[in-house]
């Protein structure tokens, strides 16, 4: 459960904010699957892991623990700034109410019929293995998430490898600390440089616990664009819809034409169980004929008219959806370099330290 307050200043006529909201993980998941089919173009911010993943063995992967809690806490708020900095996804109004309502949000939610705007899985299947004129930049796209996902993931597996190895470095600084201390007891000339060795080893030694939580906030930032890869390709899929229906339709206005020529002129130009049915129980009447042509060319027209309209639609789209793909791109750039900048100077701040207790220890040594 979260907790936040609402900071937004009272507009005029409007009802006053309340102090502060609570909202659970599922709210949270309704209003991002909500934002996602109302504005298929855009590069949705993804959520926080509900459970964790990822994680060095020594690390709770339990969703209740009270650090994840407060890391997937980090996280959700993380979600309402993205969102609350995007040009167009923070006009919402629904988002607003998310907010600023402690309830009646979620009907005016429903109230949109969203569920029924999203695409179904089949549908996006089939639109992927059937589209016959993909636009080569979405495939890019598609494939360069692919490959973000599959480095990111790689990443982390790789970083909690080298925490488990780091832990155990330090608790063998643990184990130093320990047999100075105790060794000590049984020194005279020796027992105070003992002592003081054994006290740098234990700072050292327990200072692991919160250098890796401090990581842990690094690998989140790596989980988020981790992430962010599927909605990039959320909005591949949903191209790939558009330029489906599109050429079905083109599809279908074809068929129609040519049905619409054949009656006109009496020749059949492929096969068909029509054209069968006509040699074996006779030919139409001109009157029949004339009906059927005046159908078809109201469903041509009628077609043709929504042919322009998805053209104008699917334009509109890739227009919409490049700029927020390189509106992503800047913040992907920005924030992965920052986090890995922030990363490598903790890991030489951690080094620095490990040179510092072991020079100390040495002067311990040397005053024996």
């Amino acid at each position: 459960v979260l907790s936040f307050r609402a900071v937004e200043s009272q507009s005029e006529g409007q009802c006053a904010p309340v102090d502060s909201l609570w909202r659970r993980y599922s709210e949270f998941e309704l209003l991002r699957n909500y934002l996602s089919v109302t504005y298929p173009h855009i590069v949705v911010p993804p959520l926080p892991e509900k459970r964790a993943d990822f994680v060095w063995h020594k690390l709770s992967a339990d969703n209740m623990d009270p650090d994840f809690v407060e890391r997937r806490r980090i996280g959700l708020e993380n979600f309402l700034l993205r969102v609350a900095s995007h040009p167009v996804l923070c006009q919402d109004k629904i988002f607003y109410s998310f907010l600023m309502q402690e309830g009646g949000w979620k009907d005016m939610v429903n109230e949109t019929g969203f569920q029924l705007k999203a695409d179904s899985r089949l549908k996006a299947l089939n639109a992927t293995f059937r589209v016959k004129n993909p636009d080569k930049r979405f495939t890019e796209l598609k494939h360069y998430s692919d490959e973000l996902q599959s480095v990111i993931s790689h990443l982390l597996r790789v970083r909690a490898r080298v925490a488990d190895r780091l832990y155990g470095v330090y608790k063998v600084h643990g184990n130093y600390g320990r047999v100075f201390s105790e060794w000590s007891a049984i020194e005279k000339e020796m027992g105070d440089g003992l002592q003081s060795a054994g006290h740098h080893m234990d700072v050292y030694a327990a200072s692991i616990d919160d250098i890796l939580e401090e990581e842990e906030h690094y690998a989140d930032l790596l989980k988020e664009y981790l992430f962010y890869a599927e909605a990039l390709r959320a909005v591949c899929r949903k191209h790939e819809l558009m330029q489906y229906d599109l050429e079905m339709a083109a599809q279908d206005l074809t068929s129609k034409k040519q049905q619409c020529e054949e009656l006109a002129t009496g020749t059949v130009r492929t096969f068909s169980l029509k054209g069968m049915t006509s040699k074996l129980f006779g030919q139409e009447t001109a009157e029949q004929r004339e009906a059927k042509i005046k159908i078809l060319e109201e469903q041509i027209q009628e077609g043709e008219e929504q042919l322009k309209s998805k053209n104008l639609e699917g334009r509109d789209f890739v227009k919409s959806a490049w700029a927020d793909i390189e509106r992503f791109k800047e913040q992907k750039n920005h924030d992965l370099k920052e986090a890995l900048i922030s990363y490598a100077v903790l890991q030489i701040s951690m080094c620095k330290k490990g040179i510092q207790v072991w020079t100390n220890a040495k002067e311990c040594f040397s005053k024996m």
